[in-house]
């Protein structure tokens, strides 16, 4: 089991930004629906990246992967069945995308995962959504959790799901986008909007249009069928926050690129968050980089953290090293995430020395000096990151215990810390 012993630093230097997960599996799964070839140029190459296209290639899609792209040669949306159980590893995605696709088969498809699939990743309200629409879709448990069993064919019709989470909502709106006929779906509770603007996105550029009303209400149209594509994917904006806040905190100045500012991603807001507190960082959109400079002096602030979600965790650091109270709001999904993200980042804060309140839906966090400890990451790559952000500017060492789950976004993460001037060892 892999950890980072990390002490006090200062950075300087330049980095580039991975790849976005998001798009990365997106294109993966889109790659297999479209008619032809689908290269996808300098994906994410991580486990979720494997999962997806392991799932893809059980449903028939042809993949070759080379070192700096992965090439598909689709099925123009004719999948077969699936030739053994799909195996999500530990990608929400995999789990609700592949799901809602299964139902388009009239075979059996089982998908399962990790532990943390299959007890913390809620997919009731993706088979709900599901059997609205005639298809058989159950829990193996009948807990709501992975396995579950999938058996189509999905017809279209009308349908209901809560969407406190975004990716079962992005799911059906990905399956009933093939689907024969038109499909309706409304949407009690929606959250995290701006990943559903993210599968938008992606069915607008591909050549359908999905009405929407206020996230609540969707008109799919159905029939949908496209060529393959060429795509280069973006950096990924949930992972440039972990680097943004290391900058902050420890007071140095870093050149961050592959940073796109016209992408759709949702967690481009953490970029405004900062500045609002008070955070010094220049955007260069010609050369696609973000300039950190030193002396910037955080203000605690009030975070509606709903539409970047996956930044909870890097916002209770940083809250931690601001001035006055930062109060994180309407997270409550974050504790369906890999881990319990409200209470895990309480607690291993709390260890740090951190003056830190969870309450059911929000965080609130006061100026703290934080000392090194020996910190868990319930093998959630986020928390992972967070925690190691936190100890460079921590007095003594701090021990994050393991950290293999945080190849899953961001595999150059250790080498990237140090090329910037990390004290930062990885050991087993």
């Amino acid at each position: 089991m892999k950890r980072y012993h990390i002490k006090k630093s200062a950075l300087c230097g330049c980095v580039e930004i991975p790849a976005s997960k998001s798009h990365t599996l997106r294109a993966l799964l889109f790659g297999m629906m479209g008619q032809g070839k689908t290269i996808v140029r300098r994906y994410l190459q991580s486990p979720d990246s494997i999962a997806m296209i392991e799932a893809i290639k059980n449903f028939g899609a042809k993949v070759d992967i080379f070192p700096d792209r992965v090439e598909i040669q689709g099925l123009s949306g004719q999948l077969q069945a699936a030739e053994d159980v799909i195996y999500a590893g530990n990608s929400g995605q995999v789990l609700r995308f592949i799901g809602a696709l299964a139902a388009m088969l009239p075979t059996y498809t089982v998908v399962t995962g990790d532990h943390s699939i299959r007890h913390q990743r809620l997919v009731k309200p993706l088979l709900d959504g599901l059997k609205s629409l005639g298809v058989f879709a159950t829990s193996a448990r009948l807990d709501g959790f992975a396995p579950i069993l999938i058996k189509g064919p999905l017809r279209g019709g009308k349908t209901t799901l809560d969407g406190r989470d975004s990716q079962p909502v992005s799911g059906l709106l990905i399956a009933t986008s093939f689907a024969d006929s038109p499909t309706d779906i409304y949407v009690k509770n929606p959250g995290e909007t701006s990943w559903i603007d993210l599968t938008l996105h992606w069915l607008n550029c591909l050549g359908l249009s999905c009405e929407h009303t206020h996230y609540t209400h969707y008109h799919v149209p159905g029939g949908m069928s496209f060529q393959g594509f060429d795509y280069t994917v973006p950096g990924d904006f949930s992972s440039l926050a972990f680097l943004l806040a290391a900058a902050l905190i420890t007071d140095s100045k870093l050149t961050l690129g592959n940073v796109d500012m016209l992408d759709i991603q949702g967690d481009k807001k953490i970029i405004d968050i900062l500045i609002a507190m008070g955070a010094h960082i220049t955007i260069d959109q010609k050369n696609k980089q973000l300039d950190v400079e030193r002396g910037s002096r955080l203000r605690g602030t009030r975070i509606d953290i709903n539409d970047c979600i996956d930044a909870l965790t890097i916002c209770a650091v940083i809250g931690c090293y601001a001035e006055g109270k930062t109060e994180i709001q309407n997270g409550a999904i974050a504790r369906h995430k890999e881990c319990d993200r409200i209470h895990a980042i309480t607690r291993e804060l709390k260890k740090m020395g951190a003056n830190i309140q969870e309450r059911e839906d929000d965080l609130l966090i006061y100026p703290s000096s934080l000392e090194g400890s020996t910190v868990a990451t319930y093998g959630d790559h986020r928390m992972a990151m967070s925690l190691s952000v936190a100890a460079l500017g921590a007095i003594g060492e701090t021990i994050v215990r393991d950290t293999e789950c945080v190849a899953k976004t961001y595999p150059n993460f250790v080498a990237h810390l140090r090329k910037l001037g990390a004290h930062l060892q990885e050991k087993r």
